[in-house]
């Protein structure tokens, strides 16, 4: 009976503990200012239990409708404010922009870029890498004639790749990977990379790895859990040599342009990086350096690698299912562009419906559902609480752009969402696929006109073939806790 006595004693001693170490963990972290209400953490893990294995989205709208579209929970010992819907999302990221435009210390994150390049960098250092990126972007023709006729150069050579195919089912997912990255490389770099590239194919290997595995389980549960993970074998272990290798390629690049530059002439972003460097070299504070550069350089790639490809392959798996918008789009194309030329940016303004369909695209995607994180930039009064400085903020996109006011039927794919009742193309407010305020997707130029660019070209040139019935496909995200990536699929182009 003793053992059994001893077994109860201590039990009772554990649960008590717990208990005890509940009330003071729970006290301490609630009295960080005056935090929002949200449900009740657990010591060490927080409320890490109740987001295992679910989208992240729909779990924050059950939190949104106890506890309203402001509210805390907590990623292990850190505090994540979770903002929901439109109304409380403006508000932060429009109305009171400058106190949420930082991002957070994600201690991942910090492994790989020490707060550097464009994405994940604060204050000064954040306002100068933007306004220098924004800038290069603009001269080399973001929104003008010269990136465009990059990207259609690109859809020539994603079209002679989709022709390849014969009409036998294929995964797309490698094509379009590849034709995104192109754009951007010729960019960064100045030049295309085949296909075949074995160099460029391990630098998207790399990068798109990262990527999975950054929005995936295991990321979160690094930066929420940094000491333990750090122990515990998984695939994040893989990111920071992939992001050494990714480093290499592009110090390897910056070495051949320092060489061959022209001052007077840049040829691209790396060139640019490289004159303001020089011009600043004597500025001891100077940002522009070696290692903001590659920073900036795999922010930029990733960036618009990941998010503009999926967006195309996910666009392409819900044309397949919906064949009548389809045919919609290409009659629209046919009637504006026809069939002996590449469709232009200037073609966009006639074509309304088109428009409406790659904007509902990325509608009803959602494709980043829980948005990149802020940070808050100070102490914060916000809607009668004060949240501390540098709290992690969770801007749930697709609240807004699944708003059933602003899109009846959300859940729904309808292209009528941005059609006037005349057929006219209809602005919305909630649009917010790149995020909104001062820290929105710095691409967002590039990504429009490659979307745009890319689907009407591979429409007006090919009719989808879905493998299966169009009933049958399923077009619900595989599950990531705040990322919403098509499934996997094979489909089949035939030739017009």
């Amino acid at each position: 009976m003793e053992p059994l006595g001893t077994c109860t004693a201590l039990l009772l001693i554990g649960i008590i503990s717990f208990l005890l170490l509940s009330a003071i963990w729970n006290s301490k972290m609630y009295r960080k200012g005056r935090m929002p209400p949200g449900p009740t953490p657990l010591p060490i893990v927080g409320n890490v239990l109740q987001l295992k294995g679910k989208h992240w989205d729909e779990v924050f709208s059950k939190f949104s409708e106890k506890y309203g579209p402001v509210f805390t929970l907590y990623l292990g010992a850190e505090p994540v404010v979770v903002l929901h819907g439109y109304e409380a999302i403006k508000e932060a990221l429009i109305d009171q922009g400058h106190d949420f435009s930082d991002r957070p210390k994600l201690p991942l994150a910090e492994k790989l870029c020490e707060g550097r390049g464009i994405i994940l960098s604060n204050g000064e250092s954040w306002l100068q890498i933007r306004r220098f990126t924004l800038t290069t972007l603009r001269n080399f023709g973001m929104g003008k004639k010269s990136i465009e006729e990059r990207i259609q150069e690109e859809a020539r050579y994603l079209l002679e790749q989709f022709h390849g195919t014969k009409g036998q089912p294929f995964d797309p997912h490698h094509l379009i990977t590849c034709a995104t990255s192109s754009v951007i490389c010729s960019i960064l770099f100045g030049k295309h990379y085949g296909y075949d590239d074995k160099m460029f194919q391990t630098l998207i290997a790399l990068l798109v790895e990262n990527i999975e595995v950054f929005t995936s389980i295991w990321g979160q549960l690094s930066n929420a859990f940094p000491a333990l993970m750090k122990w515990v074998p998984g695939p994040h272990q893989h990111i920071i040599p992939n992001y050494a290798k990714c480093r290499e390629f592009i110090l390897e690049e910056a070495k051949d342009h320092r060489a061959t530059m022209d001052p007077n002439s840049p040829r691209d972003f790396v060139d640019c990086f490289f004159i303001r460097m020089d011009q600043e070299k004597h500025d001891e504070a100077s940002e522009f350096t070696m290692e903001n550069m590659v920073a900036c350089c795999i922010d930029l790639f990733s960036a618009g690698t990941e998010t503009t490809s999926s967006t195309l392959k996910y666009g392409l798996l819900i044309l397949q299912k919906y064949p009548e918008i389809e045919e919609k789009v290409r009659e629209e194309i046919d009637r504006v562009v026809g069939r002996s030329r590449m469709p232009s940016m200037a073609d966009r303004g006639q074509m309304p419906y088109t428009d409406a369909v790659i904007h509902e695209i990325q509608r009803f995607i959602a494709l980043a559902s829980g948005g990149v994180p802020r940070a808050t930039a100070k102490d914060t009064p916000f809607r009668g609480y004060v949240i501390p400085k540098g709290t992690t903020i969770f801007p749930v996109l697709i609240s807004v752009l699944h708003d059933n006011k602003e899109f009846p039927n959300p859940k729904e794919f309808d292209p009528g969402h941005f059609l006037d009742e005349d057929g006219t193309f209809k602005k919305s407010d909630y649009f917010m696929p790149f995020s909104a305020g001062k820290r929105n997707c710095a691409g967002e130029g590039l990504a429009r006109m490659e979307l745009f660019l890319f689907f009407t070209s591979i429409l007006q040139n090919f009719k989808l073939k879905p493998i299966t019935d169009p009933e049958d496909i399923d077009v619900t995200p595989l599950a990531k806790p705040m990322i919403r990536f098509p499934r996997p699929y094979k489909f089949c182009v035939i030739p017009r």
